[in-house]
This record gives C-alpha cells, sequence and structure tokens, in this order.
C-alpha cells in the first residue's frame, strides 16, 4: 500500500433550508420551505503516505470537520473518489472499522458516571480484542499517557486534560492504523496541552500510525506536523512542508534586541518596521533578505547586550495566507 488515503476531487454538498426573520418568516418556512445548497468541499485533492503525520488546518467553517466525517465513513461525498487504506470509507465495513479512529475534542465516548476502566472493558469487546492483546496494549497507554492512578475514578470526577488522555486511550485500544483527530487540544490547559502533544508525538513515531490532525492551535501543529495542508472555504490553498509555508508566505524576519541604554532608541525605526518598544526590548520586523544587514547595523550603531532573530510565528503567516486566498476570490 502506497498511500494511505487518497482524495480525488473530492465534492461534499448539504442542503439546508433558509429561514426568513420574524414570525412570518417561521410561518413561511414550515409551510413553503426554501432551500439553497451549501458546498463545503470544493473539489480538493490530497494523498497521505503511511505513517505520515499531517496538519490540516483552516478557519471555522473551512471543511475540515467534514473532511475528517467524509473520511471515516460519517459522510458521503457528493462527487470524487476517496480511499483510505484501499477501502470505501461510507461502505462502513467492519474490517475498515477497526483500522481507523476518529477522535473529536468536544465529544465523548467514555461513559460519565463510571470508571473508564469500564468503558475500556467494553470497548475490549466492541473490537473483539483477544484478553492478552487487550491487557498488552492497555499496560502500553497507559504508560504513555501516565494514567494510573485515576483509571478506576468516575470520569465526571476527572479534570478536563485527565478525561481528554483517557478518550485517546479508549481511542487506541484496538491500534488503529489511521487515527483521525479534530481539536484534540481544545479546552486543555498549556501543561495538558503539552502531555497529548507529547503522546502522539511518540505515538506516531512508536506505531508508525498515519495521522491527521486539525487544530486552531498552532503549537499543536509546528510541535508535531512537518506536512501542513490548509483549506479555506471549502478548497486547499496550501499543500506542503511546513518550513516552505513559512518562507514563501513570511515576507519578513522578527529581530529582538534588548539594550543597555536609551541612547538613540528613536533612531532604531530607521533599521526596520518597529513592532514594539518596551525598554530595554524592541522587537523590529525586517525583510528576510536583509535581516543579516539590519542585524549588523543594530549591533554596530547601538548599545545593544542581547540580539535574537526569528521566525514570524505561525499564526501570523496563516493570517497572510487567509487574507492572499480571500482577495483572490474578490
Amino acid at each position: 500500500m502506497d498511500r494511505a488515503i487518497v482524495v480525488d476531487h473530492l465534492t461534499k454538498n448539504f442542503e439546508v433550508n433558509v429561514k426568513k426573520p420574524g414570525l412570518t418568516g417561521s410561518v413561511l418556512s414550515l409551510i413553503k420551505p426554501e432551500k439553497k445548497i451549501v458546498r463545503a468541499l470544493k473539489n480538493i485533492s490530497f494523498s497521505v503516505q503511511p505513517g505520515e503525520l499531517v496538519g490540516f488546518i483552516g478557519p471555522n467553517g473551512a471543511g475540515k470537520t467534514t473532511t475528517l466525517k467524509v473520511l471515516s465513513g460519517l459522510l458521503y461525498p457528493t462527487n470524487g473518489f476517496i480511499q483510505v487504506l484501499n477501502y470505501d470509507p461510507w461502505e462502513r465495513k467492519e474490517e475498515f472499522l477497526k483500522k481507523i479512529s476518529l477522535v473529536m475534542g468536544q465529544k465523548r465516548q467514555l461513559w460519565w458516571d463510571l470508571p473508564a476502566i469500564e468503558s475500556f472493558e467494553l470497548y475490549k469487546e466492541i473490537y473483539e480484542l483477544p484478553q492478552h492483546e487487550y491487557a498488552k496494549n492497555l499496560e502500553e497507554l497507559v504508560d504513555l499517557l501516565e494514567v494510573r492512578k485515576i483509571l478506576n475514578i468516575q470520569v465526571r470526577k476527572l479534570s478536563l486534560g485527565q478525561r481528554m488522555r483517557l478518550e485517546l486511550i479508549a481511542t487506541l485500544l484496538h491500534k488503529p492504523e489511521i487515527l483521525f483527530l479534530d481539536e484534540p487540544t481544545i479546552g486543555l490547559d498549556v501543561v495538558a496541552q503539552q502531555k497529548i502533544r507529547d503522546f502522539l508525538y511518540n505515538y506516531n513515531r512508536k506505531y508508525n500510525s498515519t495521522i491527521l490532525l486539525t487544530s486552531h492551535n498552532m503549537d499543536d501543529v509546528v510541535n508535531l506536523a512537518r506536512r501542513v495542508i490548509v483549506i479555506d472555504q471549502g478548497k486547499i490553498i496550501f499543500d506542503g512542508i511546513l518550513d516552505n509555508l513559512v518562507s514563501q508566505f513570511a515576507k519578513e524576519k522578527i529581530i529582538k534586541v534588548s539594550l543597555s541604554s536609551e541612547e538613540n532608541i528613536k533612531e532604531i525605526g530607521k533599521i526596520g518596521k518597529v513592532k514594539k518598544i518596551s525598554y530595554p526590548l524592541v522587537i523590529l520586523s525586517v525583510p528576510r533578505q536583509t535581516v543579516a544587514v539590519a542585524a549588523a547595523e543594530l549591533l554596530q550603531n547601538f548599545p545593544v547586550e542581547d540580539l535574537t532573530i526569528e521566525e514570524t510565528p505561525i499564526e501570523e503567516v496563516i493570517r497572510t495566507l487567509f487574507k492572499g486566498s480571500i482577495k483572490n476570490k474578490k
């Protein structure tokens, strides 16, 4: 199998009711409903190799979750060719379902009033796992996610971060070959987010699992994905290496300077665009091609104690990309 996921000219349309405002509009929508077609996915194509961890990013309503639901067989495509592990997902064959998992950060799959271990026993039966295989998989996942002490505590008594780690165990007990992750760190604190990222990174490397990850948290993408697919308004606007995305759309770099005095500080704006001055810190934005020259000028002409050169934050790069996409559509 050379490709784990194949998507070729995928289109997904939804028929929705249009309701006019006010009481009259409500009555008319019941008597004579008006419908319109919403094009959620517009002829998108991409493929994912076995073992790849790909970031799938875009604003709300871009089509990310719709894509994951089509790939996992929850939605039927309007047009296009899709294969996942050489299966047609919408056929929902048992052998296919045992090879994939879909994790949605806002959906629960553990019984709220029971300890997680009891939900795990249920999933063992659902996936028809032999006892020895279930015990081995559970032991590995419990160690990786550091949750042994909370297995027998009612789920509703746990923190969101603890629950999310247990949700991952429920999803991975059967060792799926493909993992679809939809906002796995949503709502978690910084520490819990990092625990989830560390786990996913190690799990991908250890088991060579194929992972398609959506997230609004750019730290998830930067820390986990080498390749990103950017989708906006149902169309793919970038598919490639994350570093290439930065170099292609981040035309500037950031220079952070710590000064030992305020001497000539007003002149520093001649070297680059001043983003912030809060003595002793000055932050400048300069064109990528002149960053070395700008750094040399700063060192020669100003009382520099420390100087660092950084890439533009990925959030700004993505915003620039989306702005360009919107302008092109006008």
